[in-house]
């Protein structure tokens, strides 16, 4: 049974009434048939998906803020080059960076924590993590339990990150998200989920970490069947979590830009089942081939 620790980041500030956001300035659309590999740091017009949440990432890197009464919560600091474009985007949508009170993260590779260091320093927020992604982020630097290890890329460390359990709720006043372990791309990655009304109508947001199995050249996922035990079950919880609107950690992955721009349905009950689907094909692809000597 999932434990429902609470961890209260902010008991209580002046209650008030909620923000609205005004309108957004110019900002050049995210090109329609980009190379998902590209965009990483580029500004992305932000947008609010529904009710309280909103888009605030690149083009290629998603960074979600959810806005409460109370203070907000971001979630994801993409690449080490991206802050500015983040913070920007939270300021032109009439949000203030010093009322953002946790900031957390799906996993621990530079191109989703790469700008937390910079974001924390500019907005005061502590970062909350898993313990497999707290290390990492207070190292700057990932180890040889990540499957990528030697491909990836170091960044600034974060100082002030605060562990906590799968299940263990994150709240800042009236907001709370759960975080749900889900390892296998990365040791630390973990699913985040909320509910958020508008008005009597009420929708269930499931941000999933990447379920990509994906390896350096000196890794091979068959020969360790315990984290791909764990990565099974990751997907298999994914594809159990209360989901109307799916959110990904790169974009692409859900086609998130296109269905923020109307160009297919935002709201789907059937999103995470399929997004693990696919991961489920994609993981057996990976160990066939590393059996047959076929693998990247």
């Amino acid at each position: 049974m999932r434990l429902a620790f609470t961890l209260v980041v902010l008991s209580m500030l002046c209650a008030g009434t909620a923000r609205a956001a005004p309108a957004v300035d110019s900002i050049p659309a995210c090109p329609a048939d980009a190379d998902p590999m590209q965009g990483w740091s580029t500004r992305a017009p932000p947008r609010k998906i529904f009710d309280n949440t909103y888009y605030v990432g690149t083009c290629g890197i998603s960074s979600i803020l959810v806005v409460g009464k109370q203070g907000d919560i971001l979630i994801d600091g993409a690449t080490e080059k991206a802050p500015a474009s983040i913070e920007a985007n939270i300021r032109a949508l009439g949000f203030k960076l010093s009322d953002v009170k946790a900031i957390l993260n799906t996993h621990e590779h530079s191109d989703h924590a790469g700008g937390l260091a910079r974001l924390q320093r500019d907005t005061g927020a502590p970062v909350l993590a898993r313990a497999p992604s707290a290390a990492t982020l207070r190292r700057g630097a990932s180890d040889r339990s990540d499957p990528q290890f030697a491909q990836l890329d170091q960044y600034p460390p974060v100082a002030n990150v605060h562990v906590i359990a799968d299940g263990q709720v994150v709240q800042v006043g009236e907001l709370k998200l759960t975080p749900h372990a889900t390892p296998g791309h990365a040791p630390g990655s973990t699913s985040w989920t909320w509910r958020s009304c508008e008005g009597p109508h009420c929708v269930d947001i499931t941000y999933a970490d990447s379920l990509s199995a994906l390896a350096d050249k000196h890794y091979r996922y068959a020969d360790h069947p315990a984290y791909v035990a764990a990565f099974r079950h990751s997907i298999d919880t994914v594809a159990s979590l209360p989901c109307d609107i799916l959110l990904s950690p790169h974009p692409a992955a859900s086609n998130l830009l296109a269905r923020l721009d109307g160009e297919a349905p935002l709201v789907d009950s059937n999103a995470c089942k399929r997004y693990a689907d696919a991961a489920r094909k994609n993981l057996e692809q990976r160990l066939q081939d590393e059996n047959h000597g076929t693998a990247p």
